[in-house]
């Protein structure tokens, strides 16, 4: 099953990968992505996959 990695440094808050994947993908209070799932299920693998495409500082990384 595919992982989601997030570089948490890089994050900067846009929010394009909750506003692609909402869910997956969605911003803290602090404006920080969180993830969740743990694994990504196969019927959520692509709009993961779109999600972290659409980040803007690539802070995001789908792992299968």
């Amino acid at each position: 099953m595919a992982t989601i990695e997030v570089d948490r440094d890089r994050c900067e808050g846009h929010g394009l990968c909750e506003q692609t994947a909402p869910e997956v993908y969605r911003l803290d209070d602090d404006g920080e992505v969180e993830l969740l799932v743990g694994e990504v299920p196969p019927e959520l693998l692509v709009t993961a996959e779109a999600g972290a495409r659409v980040c803007p500082v690539a802070a995001l990384r789908v792992r299968r």
